[in-house]
């Protein structure tokens, strides 16, 4: 008989046509590009054995109830599995799967790309352009602060945060970073300067959110952490939004305690039009696009396949998340 599969979105890759076509797996495609709802999610999961799911899929006691005792793998195309209950998991014996490392070098793109259009003033600059203001040149138009020279701190020294601090040897900056655990190799070999989460905030003149979202980093960049950094700096966020409490950074932008955010992540995505964000033009908002390259996007697919046709064998997943 053949296994059952829900994924929750049309995947991109090798892996998945590959799938869609093996006899062996029969495979529901939730066929709309917006997430199922809870309702749906749990009619579709139903009796299956396994499950491909992403960042946007609540996978929780109730989805797993819903699924059955045969379900035997979930497999997560994402890095990051705060979406999923992984000790509800494998108190089930349910294996849980990951997409790590194939997106460390093309999120720390996004997050160099954000340093650069906040720091620099870009997207509100090409709007500038688009909206026919611009008549002439002067000394101080749309003039931003200068990247090169500055100072990166470095909230997170994974691999993300280590492929971000390695940009940064080409503008010449200097590197500081914040870690829950020590990176004393790593640091070493990028020039990076291990400080205090404090300092960090308070030398920096772009800070770079790279940890994980968990209980302990919900809310880490506060009101009292925005207090600690420089009127002139710039906050950047490729990691989680719940990371950042929002209505805090609304009021850090709008008092002029910080200069200016690059966010490619959002408390709550898509992020509401009624958002306050969405009308300051010192803030870049993107829609969760750190891993958006083609090529990465594909090979998280099939990475995510690979865990869930491991799952379905009963064998060890190639990238598992340990409960």
């Amino acid at each position: 008989m053949a296994h059952r599969v829900f994924v929750t979105r049309e995947l991109p890759g090798d892996g998945f046509a590959n799938l869609l076509t093996d006899a062996a797996v029969d495979v529901d495609v939730w066929p709309l590009d917006a997430p199922p709802s809870r309702e749906a999610f749990g009619e579709r999961v139903r009796g299956v054995d396994g499950l491909i799911c992403l960042i946007t899929d609540r996978v929780d006691a109730s989805v797993l109830d819903a699924a059955g005792p045969q379900l035997r793998v979930v497999s997560a195309m994402a890095v990051g599995v705060d979406n999923i209950d992984v000790a509800e998991c494998t108190s089930r014996g349910i294996a849980v799967g990951n997409t790590p490392g194939v997106l460390t070098e093309t999120t720390a793109d996004i997050a160099w790309a954000l340093i650069l259009a906040a720091g620099r003033r870009i997207v509100e600059a090409a709007e500038y352009v688009k909206g026919g203001e611009w008549r002439t040149w002067s000394p101080t138009q749309l003039a931003g602060v200068d990247v090169h020279g500055a100072t990166l701190g470095v909230v997170g020294f994974g691999a993300i945060g280590q492929a971000v601090a390695r940009r940064a040897q080409g503008f010449g900056m200097r590197v500081l970073y914040w870690n829950r655990t020590p990176k004393s190799v790593e640091a070493a070999e990028l020039g990076a300067e291990q400080r205090s989460f404090e300092d960090v905030l308070a030398e920096s003149d772009f800070v770079s959110i790279n940890v994980a979202l968990t209980d302990e980093t919900h809310g880490l960049i506060d009101a009292s952490a925005l207090s600690r950094m420089k009127s002139s700096a710039t906050l950047v966020n490729t990691a989680r939004g719940p990371i950042v409490d929002e209505a805090a950074l609304v009021d850090a932008l709008r008092d002029g305690q910080i200069a200016a955010a690059g966010l490619d992540v959002t408390a709550v995505e898509p992020l509401p039009m009624d958002s306050p964000l969405l009308t300051m033009p010192n803030v870049v908002v993107l829609p969760h696009i750190g891993s958006a390259s083609l090529a990465t996007r594909c090979k998280m697919a099939d990475m995510a396949v690979a865990n869930l046709r491991a799952g379905l064998a009963g064998g060890p997943l190639p990238n598992s998340v340990v409960g």
